[in-house]
């Protein structure tokens, strides 16, 4: 007999009960037949495969939507007293309140006893809505002329009386006013039309990758890392991909038109399935100086070639994986985003914390690792937990020794409000507060460990060390780290008569934000520089540390273990469609650098690889062959492409000058060069990477790197045409100043007429020149560039950062615009405010399009 308890009592238990017997057994016979018509239904608005949206597959303890009503009764209303058929189980959100938090933060001060109400008022108060400005976007100048004098002004009108209240403001810490902070909700967005026109320019802006949704405090960390566009950088723990995004924003700031930045950003994360929102989320950015791998950030590969290696390529720059910046945003009990996960306040137990570190400090040292001399390294957590946090930092900094400096940085960002980091906090177990690792039980030393307190200290005779059998059953040592029941463990907890430790390291050099100074979400920062080489550790050391790291069950976490899926292209591809709204300087050779400790080189799990699939194809009996594979399982390989009868049939179509670099830069996730579909271009410094991985026997774990310059035009008329390969419009501002062929210029007349109907006859223009130009192209695929109309006829027309244009198919009778209805709508938006302000800041975007997500195919 299975009793199932009421759920509203358990919650006022504030206790979750989990069964863990399938949904399909607690459903009531009489609702079966509705519950099939509903999923019948839902299949086929999903799409392909019957897919949801991807973002909620990808938690893998999903949280339920705190401000959607019951799903028994969409349209009831609690509050209704005539209502005939109430709903017996009414909505109501989640109770934002645990007396385990409370007096956990207090005890650890984190605060002032005075300021304790506001903080917590704060944390119950849903988080504002910010987003940030793509600074190297073409259009950025012009989004952000249009917030400060078009929304800034008729939102404030709309919503606030006398001007008292800012509807959006810029966040005043951040640099040249890129990044917005918003009072709206999601529901006030649909209130009235003006807010409803702010809310599509959003939704449509953010799609495109001009901006980006990101809350406030998560901007923070890239701000202190100070990249240049030289810079070879790390981001240790990546997806879903904003700080990523922030990174790549910074390389690529002083670039101008047709060239790239000398450096690059690798972003790596654990999570296969979490990388497929991280490739979605930085494709927005339409860059080839980005590496997007799938490795434990602990155990990251450091690709170093032997000294006396034979295999290095004569133009190959360097022989081992260093960093210039690193990011280190660690997994973490995540209890700083309470304003915007509210169902995180029944979850939270100080346990969460204490079950990370070792994992946290493991990330660290490894990040420190891969880390030049001179290097900066910013880590940081969404957490409010001192263990997390400011024990992290002080673990680090002993392992260091001097070689890692925690740097201060509190003349930086002046107007950013951020508090000095702990000196001094206590560690909570089973009941007790402990100041110091002398008061740790030995039968809990596998949980509780030294590098939690301010002074760290060390077990003696760890390794011979057990439970204590003849404790029974009192005694219980948590496999993921938590303490089975937090701070409830005892109505009044035990405090060890030790002295409090106070850490002698500079700790106040870290930073806390806390919700109350800015009305932000709560984060903890760090910055480290690596000033010499890392001391040696002794192995056995090292071993000890990797068996105390024991992983938590926290499926929630970014660091837990993801099965293993397909990342071939056509499986990248279709999940792009399906999400919505969510080194060593390559010319100097630093032999410094290179010299590298013991605890550097020797790392027993650097080079561990998942099982590697022989590079052939397979006969199944029945079935097709199987697709061929790289030395990663499931993972496309990484090929140079070098077919030159492709490379000059393309050079000569499109008239490609010769200074732009073509050899070596072209690279494609096909083995089998006779069927590439798609041609990546990469940068030098990419370019240097890959080769590097090849030499060491490809470590890198590869799941997406380039940009997407050539691609095969699958069309009817595809096959006819000169050159089979048309321009991608993500590659088109790159190599759009190294085109002399195939372009067309267009009135602001006849180019907006292309935008509208996306296909137009060679004789429906309105400047008859321009029909008779295209019909006199080559059949394939061409540019067409908006012309300025400020040139005279003899003068050569120079591309340059403000050049519109877009990729279009000269069939046999029409041209055809080939880019996204999506990139149509935001490019027609911004030609109607460059050509006619106050027309073009009312237009509103019809999104009516079936297929706004995809490209539009040439017809006859």
């Amino acid at each position: 007999m299975i009793i199932i308890l009421d759920k509203r009592e358990r919650e006022r238990e504030g206790q979750l009960l989990q069964v863990t017997v399938p949904l399909s057994f607690l459903q009531i016979p009489n609702q079966k037949k509705k519950k099939k018509k509903k999923k019948k239904k839902k299949k086929s608005v999903m799409g392909r495969g019957g897919r949801s949206r991807t973002q909620r597959k990808h938690f893998r303890q999903s949280r339920e939507n705190v401000w959607k009503r019951s799903k028994s009764d969409p349209n009831s209303n609690p509050n209704d007293e005539n209502q005939t058929n109430p709903n017996p189980n009414p909505w109501t959100p989640f109770a934002t309140e645990n007396p385990s938090f409370d007096l956990y933060y207090k005890e650890q001060r984190i605060v002032d006893p005075q300021e304790w109400d506001q903080f917590v008022k704060s944390l119950r108060t849903p988080l504002p809505a910010s987003f940030r400005i793509n600074s190297s976007t073409q259009f950025a100048d012009d989004i952000r002329s249009q917030l400060e004098n078009d929304f800034a002004h008729s939102l404030r009108d709309e919503v606030a009386e006398g001007g008292e209240t800012e509807a959006i403001r810029p966040l005043p810490w951040y640099p040249g006013n890129f990044a917005w902070h918003s009072n709206f909700s999601r529901m006030q967005l649909r209130k009235n039309q003006t807010l409803e026109r702010f809310h599509e320019f959003l939704k449509l802006e953010n799609e495109i990758g001009n901006i980006t949704r990101q809350e406030a405090v998560s901007m923070v960390p890239p701000l202190f890392l100070d990249v240049h566009s030289d810079h070879f950088v790390l981001d240790m723990c990546a997806a879903p991909g904003s700080k990523t995004f922030q990174l790549l924003e910074m390389i690529h700031r002083s670039t101008k038109a047709g060239s790239l930045p000398d450096g690059m950003v690798i972003a790596n994360d654990l999570d296969v399935q979490r990388c497929n929102l991280l490739i979605h989320q930085t494709k927005r950015m339409c860059t080839a100086n980005l590496i997007v791998t799938n490795h434990e950030a602990q155990h990251f590969p450091g690709c170093r070639l032997n000294r006396n290696h034979e295999r290095m390529e004569p133009d190959q720059h360097i022989g081992q994986l260093l960093f210039d910046r690193v990011l280190c945003d660690v997994p973490c009990s995540g209890d700083g985003t309470l304003r915007k996960a509210p169902d995180l306040w029944r979850k939270w137990n100080s346990g969460m914390g204490q079950g990370l570190h070792s994992l946290q400090v493991l990330i660290a040292m490894r990040g420190l690792s891969l880390l030049k001399i001179g290097g900066r390294m910013v880590y940081s957590t969404c957490s409010m937990n001192p263990v997390e946090n400011e024990a992290v930092v002080a673990e680090v900094l002993r392992r260091c020794g001097g070689s890692v400096n925690l740097v201060d940085v509190s003349s930086e960002l002046p107007q950013l409000i951020r508090r000095p980091g702990l000196k001094s906090w206590k560690v909570y177990d089973k009941g007790t507060w402990l100041v110091s690792c002398k008061d740790v039980p030995k039968f809990r030393r596998s949980v509780i460990l030294p590098g939690m307190f301010p002074s760290g200290g060390s077990y003696q005779d760890l390794v011979d060390s057990t439970c204590d059998t003849e404790m029974g059953d009192d005694i219980s040592i948590c496999t993921n780290g938590n303490s089975e029941d937090g701070v409830q463990a005892a109505e009044k907890p035990v405090t060890h008569q030790s002295a409090e430790e106070v850490s002698d390291l500079p700790l106040e050099h870290c930073m806390r934000i806390v919700p109350q100074d800015q009305n932000t979400g709560a984060f903890f920062i760090a910055v480290l520089q690596k000033v010499s080489p890392l001391p040696a550790i002794q192995e056995k050391t090292k071993m000890e540390i990797v068996e105390q790291c024991v992983e938590p069950e926290n499926q929630n976490l970014e660091d837990a273990q993801a099965p293993q899926i397909d990342l071939s292209e056509n499986a990248l591809e279709e999940v792009s469609k399906t999400v919505s709204e969510e080194i060593v300087n390559d010319n100097e050779h630093n032999t410094e650098d290179l010299e590298v400790s013991p605890l550097e080189e020797k790392d027993p799990k650097e080079i561990r690889e998942s099982p590697s699939v022989e590079n052939k194809t397979k006969k199944l009996p029945g079935k097709r062959k199987l697709q061929i594979q790289g030395k990663w399982r499931g993972v496309d390989p990484v090929v140079f492409f070098k077919d030159e009868a492709v490379i000059n049939s393309i050079r000569a179509f499109y008239g490609i000058d010769e200074h732009f670099p073509f050899d070596g830069h072209l690279v494609t996730r096909n083995s089998d060069t006779s069927h590439v579909k798609r041609i990546y271009y990469v940068s030098k410094s990419v370019k240097d990477v890959l080769g590097l991985n090849f030499s060491v026997g490809q470590q890198l774990k590869i799941t997406s790197v380039g940009l997407k310059m050539f691609e095969r035009q699958s069309a009817r008329e595809g096959s006819t045409a000169p050159c089979a390969f048309r321009i991608s419009s993500e590659g088109l501002p790159l190599i759009l100043p190294y085109i002399t062929k195939q372009i067309l210029h267009a009135s602001p007349q006849d180019f907006k007429h292309l935008l509208q109907n996306k296909d137009v006859r060679f004789g429906d223009f309105a400047d008859a020149e321009f029909g008779k130009k295209a019909e006199n192209l080559m059949p394939g695929c061409c540019v067409v560039i908006l012309d300025k109309g400020n040139r005279s006829a003899t003068e050569s027309f120079k591309v340059d950062e403000s050049t519109i244009a877009i990729g279009c198919w000269r069939g046999r009778a029409r041209l055809t615009v080939m880019v996204t209805a999506m990139d149509c709508l935001e490019m027609l938006e911004r030609l109607l405010i460059r050509l006619d302000p106050e027309k073009g800041s009312s237009v509103h975007v019809d999104k009516s399009s079936n297929n706004v997500g995809d490209e539009v195919q040439p017809v006859t």
